[in-house]
């Protein structure tokens, strides 16, 4: 590797974590992250807001108040990133856990049933360009609302049993979860453009290496 990359690597660096999970939660488990690296254990607010808007829960003109609410309202911004924290944590755990085909622990489901029992709302039929599609509409009161779709995305998956397709990419460096919608479902990679490529990459050099000291 000559330590420049690629146009496609380079655009995939460019790209959220949140746009590789496949599923709501599991792309919030991600954040913050980039594809062949570990996300961090702290989630910054303004981390938070970006990936609220960038899942289309809130408007950008949404996002641009709230960022102003560390501010405004220091004690409601620090109450909602603790159980956006909490939250993740557990999301994280419970996915790691389908992946190995462990047991989940209950503390690890009381975070998600939390945000569930404060929040009310309905689903929706809402068109999206193509169809339709159900959308979970949240009431608007308070700030834990805006965790309500993520804490569902979670439930709904949890529910898949055996059957779950969520994956950890097989990158030993990365800790991105995706969930796999592949045809064959043998997808390995959080993202192709990086992680696979890398992959590729080194495997080739090896070849190549073990050639030249058979030569």
């Amino acid at each position: 590797m000559t330590g420049k990359r690629s146009v496609m690597e380079r655009k995939a660096a460019e790209s959220p974590a949140h746009l590789i999970g496949g599923r709501l939660s599991v792309s919030f488990a991600n954040v913050p992250g980039q594809p062949g690296k570990a996300p961090t254990l702290a989630l910054t607010w303004e981390e938070l807001v970006d990936f609220l808007e960038a899942a289309q829960i809130i408007t950008a003109n949404r996002a641009r108040q709230l960022l102003t609410l560390t501010q405004n309202e220091p004690q409601a911004a620090d109450g909602l990133l603790a159980r956006a924290q909490s939250l993740r944590g557990a999301l994280r755990r419970i996915f790691g856990a389908i992946v190995r085909k462990d047991r989940l622990e209950e503390d690890w489901i009381r975070p998600v049933n939390a945000v569930l029992q404060i929040t009310e709302g309905h689903d929706e039929l809402v068109a999206d360009g193509e169809g339709w599609r159900i959308e979970f509409i949240a009431r608007e009161e308070g700030l834990e609302w805006l965790l309500a779709a993520i804490a569902r995305s979670g439930a709904e998956l949890l529910t898949e049993g055996a059957e779950s397709r969520i994956r950890k990419c097989a990158n030993p460096e990365c800790g991105l979860f995706f969930y796999d919608a592949s045809r064959t479902h043998k997808r390995r990679w959080c993202s192709m453009a990086l992680c696979g490529n890398r992959s590729k990459v080194a495997a080739f050099a090896k070849r190549l290496q073990t050639r030249k000291q058979d030569s």
